[in-house]
């Protein structure tokens, strides 16, 4: 099946650092391959060179590649892949994860021109292997079964379909970020315009489990940017409820002396160094998370 010229147009941001060549083929055919068609897929080298692709477009798919001169960390590297899509609705794939189905953008598309409001849909992340999948895959915090849809509060950022228009209107994803929280970041500001966001079971990708840890410094990047996630989109009493819980929870549940060091020099950096633009959520926005279950403070 063919999109109708007046149907909204998918694109497909792909990040990569150039070193999982047969992932990333796997992922872009995946997006390709989609029973409408027409998507445009963007393969960003974030300071590596793009990997020559096996796979080829069909009809009016398209491939392009964008080469970042140097790593600029995840969410800058997304919004290099946006500012050249030309869709109306932007997918967000990681180079090792691929789309379960080739329905994924049918799918996008129906939802996305029947409900103006929405912002983002979460999707369904599977295990490929067969496992259990990841609690923290399911954004929201009672996680419950994860074939069971929901309003959320934040998003899977390799793992999601966004309104082009929304991300633009708010100013994308916090570039400084580098790695970490941008996405709930992103959720904040869309919520407080008006949008929803939602977690989509029936929109399911594959990744393999591979634990965020695996990350340089991911404990010090977590710590800086939920300071910096507070300082940009909370107000004052706010913020300083979702800090002292984070640190609280972070002491209960982390045992080596190692990642607790690491996430407090990450906590001082945070309250140390510029957090960029400050935008404070009305209340009512900070309600309305409460009445979908995930305060602000959480």
């Amino acid at each position: 099946m063919r999109r109708g010229d007046d149907a909204l147009k998918i694109s497909c941001v792909v990040l990569t650092m150039g070193n999982r060549v047969a992932e990333l083929d796997r992922a872009v055919e995946s997006a390709l391959t989609q029973t409408d068609g027409d998507v445009e897929v963007i393969v960003v080298g974030n300071g590596a060179d793009v990997p020559e692709l096996a796979v080829i477009p069909n009809g009016s798919a398209t491939v392009r590649t964008v080469r970042i001169p140097h790593n600029v960390g995840i969410p800058e590297g997304r919004n290099y892949g946006v500012r050249e899509c030309t869709g109306d609705v932007v997918l967000f794939l990681d180079d090792d994860g691929w789309y379960a189905d080739d329905k994924v953008a049918a799918h996008v598309r129906e939802r996305f021109a029947a409900e103006p409001d929405l912002a983002v849909i979460s999707f369904r992340v599977m295990d490929p292997e067969g496992g259990v999948g990841q609690r923290r895959h399911v954004p929201r915090l009672r996680a419950g079964d994860p074939q069971r849809s929901s309003p959320v509060t934040t998003f899977l950022g390799g793992a999601c379909a966004i309104r082009r228009s929304a991300f633009l209107q708010v100013g994308g994803l916090p570039g400084r970020f580098f790695y970490a929280h941008e996405e709930t970041d992103l959720a904040w500001r869309l919520l407080g315009e008006g949008y929803r966001i939602e977690y989509d079971a029936d929109a399911v990708m594959y990744h393999p489990q591979v634990p965020p840890t695996r990350h340089a410094d991911f404990y010090r990047l977590n710590a800086r940017n939920r300071v910096w996630l507070a300082r940009r989109n909370l107000p004052w009493a706010l913020a300083a409820l979702y800090l002292l819980d984070w640190m609280l929870l972070t002491l209960v549940r982390e045992r080596s002396s190692v990642a607790i060091k690491s996430w407090f020099r990450g906590f001082k950096e945070g309250l140390r160094e510029p957090a960029g633009e400050r935008r404070p959520m009305a209340w009512r926005t900070a309600w309305r998370m409460l009445r979908l279950g995930r305060p602000p403070i959480v």
